[in-house]
């Protein structure tokens, strides 16, 4: 499993924003800035976690970005499937995919789904307060 260079990026914002909001908005720049991500990257970024309620954007000269989930309660794992989708380590156990006719006998099977379970408790398990340091 490879977590893609946009799911890193997802989950810096949180974290970012959970060292630096104090309930107010962060401005983009700030955050691209720390982060060292470019802006339009960002940008594109940005809509995806305000899209699903972990942030949300304030327009205008005061504006920015700002958490409206609590750092301690937002699962990394949850930031992670929203932009990598699923975590599963192989096809077979992909949310939706097709049943595998060798399910029943294959021998490899079992170590694969405790391999998933493992890296979705892992990943649900961490939060950016805790990356934060909260």
């Amino acid at each position: 499993m490879l977590i893609s260079t946009r799911g890193r990026y997802a989950l810096r914002v949180p974290v970012d924003l959970a060292e630096h909001s104090d309930g107010g908005y962060v401005p983009i720049k700030e955050i691209a800035a720390r982060q060292e991500i470019s802006l339009k990257y960002l940008e594109q970024i940005l809509p995806v976690l305000t899209k699903n309620g972990i942030i949300e954007e304030l327009r205008g000269k005061s504006g920015g970005y700002r958490l409206l989930v609590e750092p301690k309660k937002l699962k990394i794992g949850d930031v992670l499937r929203l932009t990598e989708g699923d975590l599963a380590p192989v096809a077979c156990l992909m949310c939706g995919a097709k049943p595998c006719p060798r399910a029943e006998n294959c021998r490899t099977c079992p170590m694969w789904r405790e391999f998933y379970r493992t890296i979705e408790e892992f990943f649900d398990g961490k939060t950016p307060g805790d990356i934060a340091g909260e």
